[in-house]
């Protein structure tokens, strides 16, 4: 842990983790230097262990030698701390609705996107598929412009970064242009962001890392 704490900035975590590659689309936007610590998933080092003994899981910010955990929050003191590049906005209204709607995506759009893809059971997956759907249509009628932070990429499109990704991943259409016209475009712009399209690690990253992670999605909670 020495080292780590002797470092200015150091992000612990695994790649193809969604939520590491929101703080890191997060602290490019901003221009932040960091050092980049990689985890194994089933296989955590004490070092994570010791900075996230609640959660035990990535991504964790270490800054100046303390840690931050949960994406989210990672998000918003990233913003607190370097005022460059704003990705919430300054009125304290909109910023309260981008934390909803980010939480909205966490809660009700990640997991049954997730089921959807990995899922065996038939039923489950038509199951999931309609919680999406009706997720993903207060998120259609939500957009107002090219990005949901207005012309650039703001909170709630890195936390919305499933969308394209799970796109990319699964190798199907989760939803088509038809269905959600101003959804699908978007996910396009996104993923085709300079910043994005630099940060994103491989297809078959992506895909081994779901994979690891689809059994937990299953199994009961301990």
């Amino acid at each position: 842990m020495a080292g780590i704490e002797e470092q200015e900035l150091t992000l612990l975590g695994s790649v193809g983790s969604p939520f590491v590659i929101k703080v890191q689309i997060a602290l490019k936007l901003k221009g932040i230097e960091y050092k980049y610590v990689e985890e194994k998933l089933g296989n955590l080092s004490e070092t994570l262990l010791n900075y996230n003994p609640i959660y035990r899981m990535v991504p964790v910010l270490v800054h100046k030698g303390k840690p931050i955990s949960e994406s989210r929050v990672i998000l918003e003191y990233i913003d607190e701390t370097w005022n460059q590049n704003p990705i919430l906005p300054s009125d304290p209204y909109q910023r309260a609705l981008d934390r909803f709607w980010s939480k909205f995506i966490d809660d009700k759009c990640v997991i049954p996107a997730a089921k959807t893809i990995f899922i065996p059971d038939e039923k489950e997956r038509e199951k999931a598929t309609e919680e999406l759907y009706e997720a993903l249509q207060f998120l259609e009628n939500e957009l107002k412009d090219k990005f949901f932070g207005g012309d650039e990429i703001g909170f709630v499109d890195i936390a919305a970064l499933f969308i394209p990704l799970f796109q990319e991943v699964a190798e199907k259409q989760l939803f088509t242009s038809d269905k959600f016209p101003k959804l699908h475009k978007w996910s396009q712009d996104f993923y085709n962001h300079p910043v994005v399209k630099e940060t994103m690690p491989s297809k078959e990253q992506q895909f081994a890392y779901f994979k690891a992670r689809a059994a937990s999605l299953a199994a009961p909670s301990k």
